[in-house]
């Protein structure tokens, strides 16, 4: 193994290859995960902040090389507190692993399950909060629900949202095809921004979208609005069309997956 390692093949042209490829992998997923995120604004802002210096030293433009070393670290710090919910998903998600483990995704009659039951609540005016997992693992939000681990269908759905039953006013977790939890408690959004008319689901379904990379479906009790939030922001009242459009493109489901069942979900309804 010694010789191998020290051979004129692995010095060459193997070794250069592997550590292209390692190194290209590592900013890959890097940046899949900072583009989960609304870290990306602080990236081009550290970046914005090394070309500047960059050219200041090489110019030799003393005055404003001395500002920025003397700025620098506080405007680091700064941008660390900022983006301090963003840098925690990062590493929450560096930390749940798994780069190497195929992710269970939902099939396109799953999630038209899923919608053909948000458009019953919301002809009921029934809230419901529903969450697809996407990378990041929700293990301590599931298992202080109830477990399920049922079939996803429009019928269980409508059931466990349309009567006041103890699980209709938590959140319900879905992951693959299944329904892995219902009940469940989300952590609330503290964002300023949000508008005061949104209740307790709206905030649970930003608040999961700030905390981790999954994609939450939430119906208004009041208005019957069908709004999503992903990537903390909340995106309220789409249409059917345009909330189909988003999962498929969020959740990477592929309508060949399986046909439509009848009286579910249509993009064209």
């Amino acid at each position: 193994m010694e010789n191998l390692l020290d051979g004129w093949l692995f010095k060459t042209i193997l070794r250069p290859i592997l550590d292209i490829s390692v190194l290209t992998f590592l900013l890959y997923k890097g940046y899949r995960i900072l583009y989960q995120t609304r870290a990306i604004p602080l990236v081009r802002g550290i970046i914005l902040m090394v070309l500047i210096y960059g050219l200041a030293v090489g110019l030799k433009l003393d005055t404003l090389t001395w500002i920025l070393n003397l700025v620098a670290p506080g405007v680091f710090v700064g941008l660390a507190i900022m983006f301090q919910p963003e840098l925690r998903k990062v590493f929450t998600q560096i930390g749940q692993g798994g780069w190497f483990t195929p992710q269970a995704k939902p099939k396109a009659q799953h999630v038209d399950a899923v919608l053909a039951s948000c458009r019953q609540l919301s002809d009921m005016r029934r809230g419901a909060l529903i969450t697809f997992i996407r990378k990041v693992g929700l293990k301590n939000i599931v298992e202080r629900g109830t477990n399920l681990d049922a079939e996803v269908s429009t019928a269980l759905l409508t059931t466990i949202f349309s009567y006041d039953t103890p699980l209709h006013d938590g959140g319900l977790i879905i992951q693959g095809g299944r329904i892995v939890s219902a009940g469940c408690f989300y952590p609330l959004s503290e964002n300023p921004t949000l508008s005061k008319s949104f209740g307790t689901r709206h905030r649970a379904s930003l608040g999961m979208a700030e905390e981790t990379d999954a994609v939450t479906v939430v119906v208004s009790e009041e208005t019957g609005a069908i709004s999503l939030a992903y990537n903390g922001a909340l995106h309220y009242d789409l249409s059917p069309e345009e909330l189909r459009r988003r999962l498929k493109e969020l959740l990477e489901f592929k309508d060949e997956d399986a046909p439509v069942a009848s009286g579910e979900f249509r993009e064209d309804a």
